[in-house]
C-alpha cells in the first residue's frame, strides 16, 4: 500500500508530518510518498537518504493555509496537494493525506478525482470519542450552505463509512437541531427529516448538541456551519478541561499524588479525548481516499493518521459508499 502525504501542508510542515511519516512505515506495513519540495523535506529528514518505505515526489509551489484555495490552485498547478490527488487519480497512490489548507484540499480533491455518482456535495467526516465509542459527525465544514438532499447523502456515506470502518452493526442516525420533536430546526433541518424519514436507513429523529457525546447516536448529520462550530467548540472545551484538571493537580501536595498515582487512568482519560488518536477526517464522496488533517496536527496525528488511512484503504470503503449510493440518486 502507498499512501500520498502532502509534506508542506499544515502549521509545523515539513518538520512534524515528515517525522510522523517516519514513526508511521516504522509500525505498519506500508509506503509513504512525501510530496513537496524535495531540499525542505530532506532537512526535515535530517539526512540525503531516505528511510525505506519513504519516497519524495518533488514539486515547487504551496498552497498557504490562508490562501484563497480556488486561486491558489489555478496560479500553483504544481502545489504539493495537487501533485498528491495527481499521483491518487493516475493510480500511482491508494490515498492522499493532507494538513494543509483544508479548502484547497477539497477543491483539488473534486477537481481532480470527481465526485460518486449521486453525490452532489462531499463532506467531511470527524470521528469523535463519546461514553459509548465513536461518533461520526459530518459535515464539519466542506459545505456551508446545504440543500435537504444534502444531508441525506452525508447520512448515506457515513452510514456505509461507520459501519465498514468503524464496525458498528446499523449506526443509527440523528439529525442535529435545536430541539428533538420533528417540528423543531430551520426549515433545512426540517426538509431534511422527512427525507431521513423515508429512506431505510436507521435514522431516530432529531438530537441535540448535549447528544453529540453521550454515545446514543452513532452518526450525527448537519451542514458544514453548524459542524465546524461544533467540531470546534468541542475541541476548545476539551482543552480547557484538560488544563483545569492539570492545574488542579499540581495545585497541592494531596494533587500531585493523585496525579502520580493516578497516571495511567489519566493517561487514558486523555487519549480518549485527544482528537489526534483518530488522524484525521475523510473527506466522503470523490473518488479516492482522501483525508483531512488539523491544520495544527503533531508527529502523532499525522502518524494516526496514515495508520488510520491505511484501514480505510483495507476495508474497501470507497467502493461500498459507491454501492451504499445507488438507491440515493438526486
Amino acid at each position: 500500500m502507498n499512501v500520498a502525504v502532502d509534506a508542506m501542508g499544515g502549521d509545523y510542515a515539513p518538520e512534524s508530518v515528515v517525522q510522523g511519516a517516519i514513526e508511521a512505515v516504522s509500525g505498519l506495513d506500508i509506503h509513504v510518498t512525501l510530496v513537496g519540495h524535495e531540499k525542505a523535506i530532506r532537512e526535515a529528514l535530517g539526512t540525503n537518504r531516505t528511510p525505506d518505505h519513504i519516497s519524495l515526489h518533488h514539486c515547487e509551489g504551496v498552497v498557504g493555509m490562508d490562501e484563497s484555495p480556488l486561486k491558489a490552485l489555478r496560479k500553483k498547478k504544481d502545489s504539493s496537494i495537487s501533485e498528491a490527488l495527481g499521483l491518487l487519480k493516475n493510480g500511482q497512490v491508494d490515498a492522499v493525506i493532507s494538513a494543509g489548507n483544508s479548502g484547497a484540499t477539497l477543491a483539488a480533491a473534486v477537481l481532480s478525482l470527481g465526485r460518486i455518482n449521486g453525490v452532489e456535495r462531499p463532506g467531511i467526516a470527524s470521528i469523535l470519542p463519546t461514553e459509548r465509542g465513536p461518533v461520526v459527525l459530518i459535515d464539519v465544514g466542506a459545505n456551508v450552505d446545504c440543500r435537504p438532499a444534502h444531508l441525506l447523502h452525508f447520512g448515506v456515506m457515513a452510514d456505509a463509512f461507520s459501519s465498514t470502518c468503524l464496525a458498528t452493526k446499523n449506526p443509527k442516525i440523528g439529525l442535529l437541531s435545536i430541539g428533538e420533536e420533528g417540528t423543531k430546526g430551520n426549515e433545512l433541518v426540517r426538509l431534511a427529516r422527512e427525507l431521513f424519514d423515508k429512506s431505510d436507513l436507521n435514522f431516530v429523529g432529531n438530537v441535540e448538541g448535549r447528544d453529540i457525546f453521550t454515545g446514543e447516536v452513532d452518526i450525527i448529520v448537519c451542514d458544514g456551519f453548524v459542524g465546524n462550530v461544533a467540531l470546534k467548540l468541542s475541541e476548545g472545551v476539551v482543552k480547557m478541561m484538560s488544563r483545569l484538571i492539570e492545574n488542579e493537580l499540581k495545585s497541592s501536595i494531596l494533587g500531585r499524588s493523585a496525579r502520580i498515582l493516578g497516571r495511567k487512568p489519566i493517561g487514558r482519560f486523555k487519549r480518549r479525548l485527544n482528537y489526534e488518536e483518530y488522524g484525521g477526517a475523510p473527506l466522503l464522496g470523490v473518488r479516492g481516499i482522501v483525508i483531512i488533517c488539523h491544520g495544527g496536527s503533531s508527529v502523532k496525528a499525522i502518524k494516526n493518521a496514515i495508520r488510520s488511512t491505511a484501514g480505510y484503504v483495507n476495508d474497501r470503503v470507497l467502493e461500498k459508499m459507491r454501492f451504499r449510493l445507488e438507491d440515493y440518486k438526486p
